[in-house]
This record gives structure tokens, sequence and C-alpha cells, in this order.
């Protein structure tokens, strides 16, 4: 019996050129990754359908895909199943049936991004893949504050990429925090959705205000701006991760 199951999906994106599969295949991506591991357990063709298209070396927690299959094996015994099959750096980590209507990205509520920023005195070789290593001085409660500017509903065509082709640069941010941890800072972002390239410009904005450089004013300025210019720059994709993804 055909049925669909929406996958969460946990990666570490730095050898792949995103999640996106490419028609040029000379470069590995984890759909295509993923979906040759899928075709192998079930024994036939498999595609998915992914909630969110992560860029060259981000990673994700909480990535979410959509398969549909002619199979007997139960969702709770899924994951277990898949995993035998997937390399080290994709793991499934929940599998749940869902109906014929549910789709991965138009039945989103929100997602969560985290942006991990190393703020040690060197560079840290363990730390290069997973966090954006900064060797300024940056104050987290400055930061925090200038983020609140980024809560609500606003056109965020200042912090897309040149490369975005969504028709609406409007989008909804329910949360927006940065807090230390140790070594590190993190942004935490919830949205209903983001631009390309929105989180890793906002953190490289953040990063701005966290050197004494803009407030939360100058941001509030950038956004109504609408202008790329203004904004800061584009952070590394290593510190970025896909934390979640909710129905």
């Amino acid at each position: 019996m055909v049925k669909k199951f929406v996958l969460t999906v946990a990666y570490d994106g730095s050898g792949y050129y995103g999640w996106q599969k490419q028609a040029d295949k000379t470069y590995p991506t984890v759909q295509e990754t993923f979906e040759n591991a899928l075709s192998t357990f079930f024994k036939k063709e498999v595609r998915c359908i992914g909630a969110s298209r992560t860029d060259r070396g981000v990673h994700a927690l909480g990535q979410r895909a959509l398969i549909e299959v002619d199979t007997t094996v139960p969702a709770e015994k899924m994951p277990l199943a898949l995993n035998s099959f997937m390399p080290e750096d994709i793991s499934v980590m929940a599998a749940e049936e869902v109906d014929e209507s549910f789709h991965p990205r138009y039945d989103c509520k929100y997602k969560v991004y985290e942006y991990k920023i190393y703020c040690g005195k060197y560079r840290n070789p363990l730390y290069r893949k997973y966090s954006e290593f900064c060797r300024y001085d940056l104050d987290a409660e400055k930061m925090d504050a200038a983020a609140k500017a980024f809560i609500g509903t606003h056109d965020f065509k200042a912090f897309a990429a040149s490369g975005n082709s969504t028709e609406s640069t409007v989008r909804t941010i329910f949360e927006a925090d940065v807090f230390k941890k140790d070594d590190f800072i993190v942004i935490r972002l919830k949205g209903d959705g983001f631009l390309y390239n929105m989180v890793r410009i906002i953190a490289g904005t953040l990063m701005n205000a966290g050197r004494g450089k803009i407030s939360k004013e100058d941001i509030s300025n950038i956004i109504e701006s609408k202008n790329r210019e203004n904004a800061g720059k584009t952070a590394g994709p290593e510190g970025l991760t896909l934390v979640k993804i909710v129905y």
C-alpha cells in the first residue's frame, strides 16, 4: 500500500553543495545522496520533497522531507531501518505517516534557525565547520537588543541575497534572540519563512551591532530602506543550522 511519510532529517552540510539536487551531478547534494539511499532501501526509485533549501555548507537538525512509498515498514521503525543505508553525515531522526494533502513547505507554521559564532582569541580548527570565527569582541547583550528590531512582519528585501527569486520579500519573525553559550554567541530566529541568505545576512548585521557600530534603531532603518547595501556582510554558511520545522 502506498503511503506518505514526512521524515525529520539531520545532516552535516560540510561536504555538500546544499540540499537541493542539481541538474549537474558533478557536485554532491544532500537531497541526491538522501534519495539514492532511500532508493537502495526500498529497491525502487524514491524522490523526496524537502521543506527547506539549505545552502552549501549549511547544517540541519530538523530538515523535513516528504516521501511516497509502497511499504509495510511502520513509521516508528523507519528511522532505524533507513539509517543503515545512510552515509555517516546524514541521519533520519523521526518518521511520521501523513495524509494525502500534506505538503512539507506549504503546511509549515514556522522554522527555527540558529547561527553560531565562535568568539575565542584564536581560530579553533575543531569549530571551523560549525561556526563563524570572529576575531573581534562582540557584546551579546547589544546584539540581543538589536535583534528585536527584526520581530514582526516586515519587507526583508534588504536582507535577501541577489539570487533571491521569490515573488514577495515579506516575512514574519516571531522570535529573535542572541545569547552567550561558553565561547560561542548564538543567534536564534523563529519565523514563518526565510529568504535566500536572509539568516546569514542578519547574522552579519548583528555582528556589527555586537561591535557597537549599529543599534536597534539602525536596523529598523535598514529594514525600511529595502536596500541590501545597507545591511551587513553575509556571514559564512558553516555557522548556520536549520534547527526545526513545525507544522
